[in-house]
């Protein structure tokens, strides 16, 4: 609310949620920097996931969503998989030029709900060649849904320590966003499954001690590294169904609900309501 009063592209309204706030902004950079100063002075808070601003045709009752225009600039060898990836989010190719040194300049109209998380990606697809400027062009007629996340996620089932040996047997199912000793709790998130549906893990059983031990070492336990989360990432890479958990200390992601019995009852209400649609 203070940072409203001195800025007048940020707003700020009760969600009627408790306390939760919905905030409105000029882009997920700009929210991004204000929950990061936030974060700095000490506040703990969970984050959905960004959506555009969305408005109806007076006239027609037509939705209408914003559209931007995209400008890439990358080496020539990459133009293919840019022009791919913004073909599926809806993203439309008005003009591609040589612009030297072996450099191609694109030019995208494509709306702004598609470009959340995208300059990770592009930077991932382009091996950090290209440079993305972006600026609003238009409202224009909404394009239908986009496809999100192709992957599910791996929930935490028990609350304690991670174990390395948990971690160690389960790295086969997909990559972690934490490493061992880290503290979890029943529907926290803890890695990304390799599938596309959601996967409950068991992170901190540790390996059973006994008495006997065999000749030699016991086999060693190699973690793979893990994927460090940005808020930027974090934001970008949630669904409706998740939130970002924000402390001075830490980013962590888990479900909107953490117990497992009424995710699945919320599930059920989703699809209900979708086949009723």
């Amino acid at each position: 609310m203070k940072e409203a009063e001195r800025n007048i592209a940020i707003k700020v309204s009760d969600s009627g949620e408790g306390d939760s706030f919905t905030v409105a902004g000029r882009g997920e950079l700009q929210l991004a920097i204000l929950i990061e100063n936030m974060r700095r002075e000490g506040f703990e808070m969970t984050v959905s996931r960004p959506k555009v601003v969305i408005k109806i045709d007076q006239e027609t009752g037509q939705k209408l969503e914003p559209i931007e225009e995209v400008i890439i600039d990358v080496d020539e060898g990459h133009t293919g998989i840019v022009v791919q990836k913004l073909s599926q989010r809806k993203g439309e190719l008005l003009e591609m030029r040589p612009s030297g040194g072996g450099r191609t300049r694109m030019v995208f109209h494509v709306p702004t709900r598609s470009l959340l998380g995208y300059q990770s990606e592009l930077l991932s697809d382009t091996r950090g060649t290209a440079v993305m400027n972006k600026l609003f062009h238009a409202y224009a007629p909404y394009k239908g849904e986009i496809a999100g996340r192709h992957t599910g996620v791996l929930i935490s089932n028990s609350d304690g320590e991670a174990a390395a040996y948990a971690i160690f047997n389960l790295q086969d199912r997909g990559p972690f966003f934490i490493g061992a000793q880290a503290r979890v709790y029943v529907g926290m998130i803890v890695g990304e499954h390799s599938r596309d549906n959601d996967l409950e893990v068991n992170v901190v059983k540790g390996k059973k001690l006994t008495n006997v031990r065999a000749s030699g070492k016991d086999d060693a336990v190699l973690l793979t590294t893990p994927i460090k989360l940005t808020l930027e990432k974090s934001m970008s890479y949630i669904t409706d169904e998740e939130l970002v958990e924000i402390t001075p200390e830490s980013i962590r992601l888990r479900k909107r609900w953490l117990d497992p019995n009424e995710r699945k009852r919320m599930e059920r209400k989703r699809e209900s309501e979708a086949s009723v649609a």
